[in-house]
C-alpha cells in the first residue's frame, strides 16, 4: 500500500527568522538552490504523494504564486486561516477532505533532501504495519543546532513518551489519520496536545531516522546553514 496524501505546514510568521520573514513567508526562504517548501514538495512527490495541502496564512499569497509558477504535476491545495491554528488545529482544519486515509504531515523547516526517501519509505511501511500514528525521530547527538533538549523517549516496541529528560528529536515527519483529533471540541491547538493523548494510550510510535538533522530554527542557524553549501 501506499499513502497518497500528505499536508506540509506553512503558515507560521516566522518571527524567528525575522528580518528575512518580513518579506519572503519562511517556507519560501532558499538555502543553496531549492527552498524550504520546494524541497518538501518534491520529496513527497518522489514517496508517491498524490495530493498535498498547505495551510497559509503570513504571506499567503507568495506561497500560492509559487506553487502557481511551478506547475507541479500533484494536486496541491492552500488552505489560508484567517486566525492561525496552531500545529494541530492547522492540520484538523487541512484535511477534511483526507476522510479516513493515513495521510503525512511535514513541517518544512527541517531541510528535507533526497536521502529521507527511504526513511519516509520506511515509515509508511511501519505505518501499514502498525495501524498507529507514527513519528519520524532523530538522536539529538544527531542535530547540527545543539539547542534542542529532545522531544521523546523510545520505551518499547517502538512506542515512545515523554520524560524529564528527552533523547530523541522531533524531525517534522509524521503519518497520522484524522481519528486523532477524535473528541477534540477546538479549534486552535497543538499536535503536542494529542500525542499527549496518544501517549497515555500507548498509541503513538516511533520510528528513528540516521540523517544529520538539519532544521532552521532562526536567523542565527540560517545563516550557519547557508554557509555549508547544500547542493540538491
Amino acid at each position: 500500500m501506499q499513502i497518497q496524501k500528505a499536508m506540509i505546514l506553512t503558515a507560521g510568521y516566522g518571527k524567528r527568522m525575522l528580518p528575512l520573514t518580513q518579506t519572503t513567508p519562511k517556507p519560501l526562504v532558499k538555502l543553496g538552490p531549492k527552498n524550504l517548501l520546494e524541497r518538501s514538495i518534491e520529496l513527497l512527490i518522489k514517496i508517491g504523494v498524490k495530493e498535498i495541502v498547505l495551510n497559509t496564512h503570513h504571506l499567503s499569497n507568495k506561497i500560492e504564486e509559487f506553487i502557481k509558477k511551478n506547475n507541479y504535476e500533484v494536486s496541491i491545495n492552500l488552505i489560508k486561516e484567517e486566525t492561525l491554528l496552531d500545529t494541530g488545529g492547522g492540520i484538523f482544519n487541512g484535511t477534511k477532505q483526507f476522510k479516513d486515509e493515513p495521510f503525512f504531515v511535514l513541517n518544512p523547516d527541517t531541510i528535507w533532501n533526497k536521502n529521507y526517501y527511504e526513511e519516509l519509505k520506511v515509515l509508511e511501511n511501519f505505518y501499514f504495519t502498525y495501524k498507529k500514528p507514527v513519528l519520524l525521530l532523530v538522536d539529538k547527538k544527531k542535530s547540527y543546532d545543539k539547542s534542542f533538549k529532545g522531544d521523546f523517549n523510545f520505551i518499547s516496541n517502538q512506542l515512545i513518551k515523554r520524560e524529564k529528560n528527552n533523547n530523541y528529536i522531533f524531525t517534522g515527519a509524521q503519518i497520522i489519520t484524522r481519528s486523532v483529533f477524535s473528541g477534540v471540541q477546538k479549534n486552535i491547538f497543538s499536535m503536542n496536545m494529542i500525542w499527549d493523548q496518544l501517549i497515555q494510550k500507548q498509541m503513538l510510535l516511533g520510528q528513528e531516522s540516521n540523517q544529520t538533522f538539519f532544521h532552521i530554527n532562526n536567523l542565527k542557524v540560517f545563516k550557519e546553514l547557508e554557509k555549508l553549501k547544500f547542493i540538491d
